[in-house]
């Protein structure tokens, strides 16, 4: 399993990589690998201020739905298109590619310091036994 060392990590499978004041969000390999096939995305909290911790969506896989939880706080400005049922809808690119093109938001930051509260890589591998 994948774990890249560039991004940071939650308890809840999400991972977040940050370019300045703005962070694209996924789930990790694990997430995708425990889900099983993903056949839905949902997420209307674009344009939303969405707190730590909060729900910012769900992912709907053939056996189950799993929230989506916000790994910092910040306004959610942009829902990956491929994943979009208006749009691409093939969420599959989660399963394929889900540090790539399956991330999930993009969001602006509100307070960068909730990022020390971040698993980084090795930290993440242990807290799942990998």
């Amino acid at each position: 399993m994948n774990f890249p060392d560039n991004l940071k990590y939650t308890k809840e499978h999400e991972w977040l990589l940050l370019d300045g004041n703005q962070a694209t969000i996924g789930i990790t390999e694990f997430a995708q690998s425990e889900l099983g096939d993903i056949v839905y995305v949902e997420v209307e909290s674009v344009g939303d201020e969405v707190s730590k911790d909060d729900i910012f969506g769900t992912v709907e896989a053939v056996k189950t739905t799993s929230d989506l939880f916000m790994p910092v706080s910040g306004k959610v400005i942009e829902f990956n298109p491929e994943l979009d049922e208006k749009d691409g809808n093939d969420p599959t690119l989660i399963n394929s590619d889900p540090y790539g093109k399956g991330w999930i938001i993009k969001i602006e930051l509100s307070n960068p310091e909730e990022l020390d509260q971040l698993l980084d890589a090795a930290s993440y591998r242990s807290l799942i036994g990998k």
